[in-house]
């Protein structure tokens, strides 16, 4: 995460000094101003993230400053700081937007504290701007049935305050359904913040979802906010809930149901608003069952559930899917053969959508705008490691050996050919190819063993 360029603006040098000092010492960039006047100069032509403003200063106040930062620079956040203010300029400028308010004395502690979270909500806002910029149908790109249903599922779901449990194989395109969801959201202009519960150690979990106090285990040297607090007035995406731990899904179901928290080492209880969407690749009914997962929260998860199907449901999306990645890949899109989309079409694709767009990048980095055939792909796709488990080739047609042949020769090697193309590109599932083809299994069964397959 890229740390915010900060300004501070103060009449005292010592206070400058020894501010830029700690903050440069945590590779923060620092800029320095003697008043309000020249702050605004710099916020004006400099890329500031976090400004740090005195109350009491000369030529233009704090509070009078903080107004035009707030109206001038909104991206800004702005942390007012003053050794001679009153509870009342606290609130007035908490009110007028500033992030926090610290007394002189300045906690050097604090500072790093406050400069920390205030660039976990920065970068938040910069994804989140990101994520706004982009086209929802670019994210779930074809025209089958089955992606309508999951287009008009979650356009109707994101209008409301539900809860959602997104279910999918990995590399379906669960997280892409969690960020529209919340794009096309009433929260669309707050956080949206993923955790990863199968990324997480059990032992910080807890951390990671409410927080902790300085002090609340060895390495907890400061105070931290958790990403409920973060996500508030946002939505939060608990991706591969399923992994989640007994002990974390009691306090899950509790912050879920009261809507607030409490840090680990903390006694305050904090109020949080945030929307809850979760996903999964496992069947957590049958976790349930097993007693891996508690019922009650996976009842209060599923209020609204999402199934993404895999792409192997959906197989009148790959060649629209494939052309788009090319696209993204390369200017230039290489020359695909109808064999090749056919064969593409077939293949069964374990990792999904994100299979196919590696696979995709593949081929445009290595062959460019140049011809691609069923050689060139079987070669790719042996490379990767995604081998078929029948033949490891695109069998060759020998169209001049077959004219020196007789009628009932030809029939039977052309029998033969078709037979490991099939299976080729049925990966080498027997009911797979001998549904293709129109016969019985027991009868391709037959067929190869006549020709030796």
């Amino acid at each position: 995460m890229r740390k915010p360029n900060v300004l501070i603006i103060d009449d005292e040098g010592g206070i400058r000094k020894s501010l830029a000092d700690v903050l440069e010492d945590e590779k923060y960039r620092v800029f320095t101003a003697e008043d309000a006047v020249c702050g605004l100069e710099i916020l004006a032509r400099e890329d500031i993230g976090i400004v740090f403003l005195d109350v009491l200063m000369p030529r233009m106040g704090g509070i009078d400053a903080l107004e035009l930062i707030r109206r001038n620079h909104k991206k800004n956040e702005v942390i007012m700081i003053s050794g001679h203010a009153n509870i009342d300029v606290a609130v007035r400028a908490v009110k007028l937007g500033a992030y926090d308010f610290l007394e002189k004395p300045l906690s050097l502690e604090k500072v790093l504290t406050v400069c920390r979270n205030v660039a976990e909500i920065l970068h938040l806002r910069e994804e989140n701007q990101k994520l706004s910029t982009l086209k929802y149908n670019d994210e779930f790109v074809g025209s089958s049935a089955e992606m309508e249903k999951v287009r008009d599922l979650i356009k109707q779901a994101a209008s409301s305050e539900a809860k959602i449990l997104i279910s999918g194989e990995n590399g379906s395109g669960k997280e892409l359904a969690a960020r529209a969801i919340h794009r096309l959201s009433s929260r669309a202009a707050k956080p949206f913040v993923e955790v990863n519960c199968a990324a997480i150690p059990d032992t910080l979990i807890e951390s990671e979802l409410f927080g902790h106090e300085k002090g609340a285990f060895t390495d907890a040297i400061s105070l931290r906010k958790g990403r409920f607090e973060t996500a508030t007035g946002g939505t939060l995406f608990l991706d591969e809930i399923g992994d989640m731990s007994m002990q974390a899904q009691a306090k899950v179901l509790r912050a879920i149901q009261d809507q607030k928290i409490e840090r680990l080492g903390g006694e305050k209880t904090i109020s949080v608003d945030v929307r809850i969407v979760a996903a999964t690749n496992k069947d957590l009914e049958q976790l349930c069952r097993e007693g891996k997962f508690r019922d009650d929260l996976f009842f209060r998860l599923n209020v609204i559930p999402l199934r993404i199907p895999p792409l192997r449901e959906r197989k009148s999306d790959i060649p629209v899917l494939l052309t788009h990645f090319l696209e993204e890949f390369n200017a230039q899109k290489p020359e695909i053969s109808p064999e090749v989309l056919d064969f593409l079409s077939a293949y069964s694709w374990p990792g999904n959508v994100r299979e196919l767009k590696n696979f995709s990048q593949r081929i445009a980095v290595i062959y460019g705008d140049r011809h691609v055939g069923l050689k060139e792909v079987s070669e790719l796709l042996n490379e990767s490691g995604l081998k078929n488990t029948g033949a490891t080739s695109v069998p060759h047609f020998p169209v001049e050996k077959v004219m020196g042949m007789t009628f009932s020769q030809a029939k039977d090697f052309f029998e033969k050919y078709f037979l490991e193309y099939k299976l080729f590109q049925n990966n080498g599932i027997i009911t797979h190819a001998a549904e293709a083809i129109g016969i019985y299994p027991s009868n391709l069964h037959a067929k190869m063993k006549k020709h030796g397959l």
